[in-house]
This record gives C-alpha cells, structure tokens and sequence, in this order.
C-alpha cells in the first residue's frame, strides 16, 4: 500500500508539472472516427508497400499499455474497447511539446493519434503519428499482470480496472449482451410483446422470497423491491396481451454465494393456451438456439469441466421419481412426514415447524437430487405446498404441472401451467398467510387486486422464468455468479484499500 501512494503521489506531482507546462490533462472536444478494430480488419492484411502507396490518416484514441522510447523515437501499444495497435511517435514529425510530453506518458493515459498506417521492420502494423493529443491523466497506476492477482475481491469491487487489463472479462460481458440480443429476438419472432412492470410493489409477490423493504414519502406507503414480475405478468393475460416477455431485475434479501445476488436478472415469459409441458420443448429449442450462437454453431459446451449437451430432447423425471431413482431417498421418507423427518435429520438439513411434507422433501431433493443433474433434466410435477401460483394436477392434486430445469446442477428455470382459478388461489395465499403468521419470512402474501383481475377471467396459460445471470455463468464457463455480473453486491470496503 505505501508503494502505492508513493506512486500516485509521484503522478500528481507529474500532472502539476504538465499544467505549470500549460499542457491540458483532460480536454475535451477531439472527435475519433476511427476505430482500432477497423483498421486491422481493412489493413491487417496488406503489405508494407500498399500501405506505403495508401498514406490516408487514420485518428484513433485508446489507452496507453506500453511506452518505450529510444532517442527521438517512441513506440506505444494503445487500446479501445475492442483492440490494440502499436503508434510510433518520431521526434521530427511532431512538435516539440508533443514529443517531450509522448516520452513522458504513463501507462493507463488515454491519448488521441493521428497519421497513415505502416509496417516495421519486425512486421508489425503501426499508425505512424502527425498528431498528439493527451485525453486523460491517469494519477493510478495499473496493476501488473492483474487478472493473476489472488484478491478475487478486488477485481468484483474495482471491475473498471478488471475491464482494462482483462480481455478475457471483457468478452465475457459481449457474449452476455448477445445472449440478451438473442432472446429478445427468439420471442418476439414468435410473437411475443416484450412489456415493462413495476419495481416497486405494495404487495412483494409473484414467488416466496424476502423482499427488500422501501418507503414512499409523497404517498406515505411501504413499499417493496420486487421480488418477481409474475403477478403483473399474469394481469396483462387477463388484459388481452396474450403473449409477453420481460427482461427484469429482481430483489431478493437473502444470502449470498457463488449462485446467488441479491440484485439479478430474470427473464419472464407467459403464453396463453399452453401448458407447461409445451413450455418444455419451447425451452429446448431457445437453449439451443442459444447454445449455437454463444459457441459458434456447436450443440454442445464445455463448464467447469464438464460437456454439457443441448441436443434434444432431453431427460425428464417427476419430483418423486427423481428422489427415488437419482437421490437414492428411502421410499418411507417420499412416502410419509415423519420418515422425510428422520432422513432430514440424518442429513443435517433443519426442519422448521411450519414445514410440511412437500417442503421437507423439497429441501432434501435439493441436497441429494439436485447436484446430480448434469445434463439438461426437466423435473416436473413439484409438491402443492411449494408452488402457490401452479395450477394443479387434476389426477395427483397434491401436486402441481411445474417443472424446473437443472443444468450443471444447478437450476436454471422455473415453469407452470398457471392457476387461473381466482377461488383456489384465494385458498392458496390463505394457506401462504398462515405459514407466513407461524414463522415463514418466504411466504406470499395475500394480493386481493390480483384475486380481483382472475374473477375478471385469466385464459389458460403457461409461464416461465430463466436466471439470465446463471444462463450467463453456464454459456462463458464462469464459476460464480459475480463473474457476470458487472458491479456485484459486496461486503463495506476495508479502510486503506
């Protein structure tokens, strides 16, 4: 730390000595119409003769990765977001405040060149410079080899300079942007309305989680950070739009991990007059879809080591067959409380006093099933107790038509065919509300508007919910979830750092 304080220390004496020597450290005003990347893509390849004969100027600005002078020469590498090219900068084609102020650059100034393009003697294509200009002072100094640094911590806290020096982290982020580009293309190619919710709700509803709590001083009401769109999803069914989409961000005040934020983004979807079990193969078709264009045209992906296949179709267990015929659970705990109770136990997982069967074994599959699904699995037909929104089965009512997805194990989405009946879901939240008054912080909450727009009349309806930021972790093999997320939540900052 005090190697680095000298440092910047140094580097604002050397910016004070730059202003005594009237040299602007951060104008404003140099437009840049070219950039690195299209200089490579439309000279990369041509020789030094034709680039001699070609002598157009190209202006470009970036930041300053390298600097060597010799003599009355100086050669740099510069980036932009996209790429790097190397600049000579010659003492006898620049002015003398130019030249002495080149030598002098740090690494991490943004400066602006202009000039033709040529090759050096080693080959390498280089805009040769007729124009300088310093953009940007950089008072810190970049860190060496940072991407190899330990401190994981510091490049989530300080991912402006993770961004700089990591190419790598770059591209995980293009490749986020055209996952994002690509299902907003693939619904509304099938006619889907891509709609916008609100974030701030008087009811925290639509999936059982602890909401972040907020208060409104004009309107002198608590409010809550959505937890999920669902509910307002589903009003607009009742509506007449019988096809919607939205890309959210979601709250949810719970822990963290390497799967896990408490602020992320979800995507939501709902069609009228399907059912969940074609909801299923529309998600094997958007997975693939997905899949080709992430990995150029392959049906298949590497993550953390493992080949994860995306060809269709694929496997589908029901919740209870899964615990049998995957987690091994002895049939007396799927088959009665008091043995999902003792195999708990045995497992060390705890057991609140409001919770039944379906949940028990919900914790349980999560413990023993889940981790076990590798490649693309449907789980279907969860417990009643778990699902409050679901539509039931009409031939096992004690259980609902939901599947999960688990990729990597891990899941990946969450589906139904909705409840559209307004007197089973008044019974529902009265069930959810009882829960809630013996100790449930997840529980949902009664929403009586909502209850008024299914008397209106819901059509039957399928919908879907899919974690882009896990979608995100699974296409660039990134193991935690703050990999792809640009300015995850972190602890208070340590003094001193």
């Amino acid at each position: 730390m005090e190697d680095l304080n000298i440092v910047v220390r140094e580097r604002l004496e050397k910016a004070a000595e730059l202003e005594r020597q009237n040299v602007a450290l951060y104008p404003n005003g140099y437009r840049v119409p070219d950039r690195i990347k299209h200089l490579l893509a439309n000279s990369g390849g041509k020789k030094a003769e034709e680039l001699e004969s070609d002598q157009r100027t190209y202006t470009i600005a970036g930041r300053v990765l390298s600097v060597r002078s010799f003599g009355k020469s100086t050669f740099m590498h510069i980036c932009d977001s996209d790429a790097r090219i190397q600049v000579y900068v010659q003492k006898n084609l620049v002015d003398e405040q130019s030249y002495s102020l080149a030598k002098r650059l740090d690494i991490g100034d943004i400066i602006r060149v202009s000039g033709p393009l040529f090759r050096t003697k080693t080959d390498e294509l280089t805009l040769l410079v007729k124009d300088f200009v310093l953009l940007t002072k950089n008072l810190r100094p970049l860190p060496e080899k940072f991407h190899g640094l330990k401190d994981i911590e510091l490049r989530y806290r300080q991912r402006y300079v993770d961004l700089m020096v990591n190419e790598q982290v770059k591209e995980t982020f293009r490749k986020r942007a055209r996952i994002i580009s690509c299902l907003r293309r693939f619904f509304t190619e099938r006619d889907f309305l891509e709609v916008e919710t609100p974030m701030m709700q008087a009811i925290a509803g639509g999936a059982t989680a602890k909401p972040f709590k907020t208060h409104h001083n004009a309107l002198d009401m608590e409010l809550y950070l959505r937890i999920a769109p669902e509910l307002y999803l589903k009003r607009l069914l009742v509506g007449g739009f019988e096809r919607v989409f939205e890309l959210n961000r979601n709250f949810r005040n719970e822990g963290v991990s390497t799967q896990h934020n408490p602020e992320f983004t979800m995507l939501e979807f709902y069609q009228a007059y399907a059912t969940y079990e074609e909801l299923m193969e529309l998600t094997e078709e958007l997975f693939g879809q997905l899949c080709m264009e992430a990995n150029e045209g392959r049906m298949s992906l590497e993550y953390q080591g493992e080949v994860i296949e995306f060809s269709a179709p694929w496997a589908r267990y029901s919740f209870l067959e899964s615990l049998s015929s995957l987690g091994d659970v002895p049939q007396e705990a799927v088959e009665s409380l008091e043995g999902a109770v003792d195999y708990a136990r045995s497992l060390g997982i705890g057991i609140e006093h409001f919770e039944g069967h379906g949940k028990l074994l919900t914790k349980i599959f999560d413990l023993v099933v889940e981790p076990k699904l590798i490649q693309p699995t449907f789980i279907y037909q969860y417990p009643l107790e778990v699902s409050p929104l679901s539509r039931k089965t009409e031939k096992a009512p004690e259980f609902v038509d939901r599947f999960e997805l688990f990729i990597a194990g891990r899941e990946m989405a969450n589906a139904f065919s909705e409840l559209n009946d307004p007197r089973d879901q008044r019974e529902r939240f009265q069930r959810q509300l009882a829960a809630f008054e013996a100790g449930d912080e997840e529980a949902h909450q009664m929403d009586d508007d909502y209850i008024r727009a299914l008397e209106y009349g819901m059509p039957p309806a399928a919908g879907e919910g899919i974690g882009i930021d896990r979608l995100v972790m699974l296409f660039t093999d990134s193991p935690s979830i703050r990999d792809v997320i640009l300015f995850p939540h972190m602890r208070p900052e340590k003094k001193g750092r």
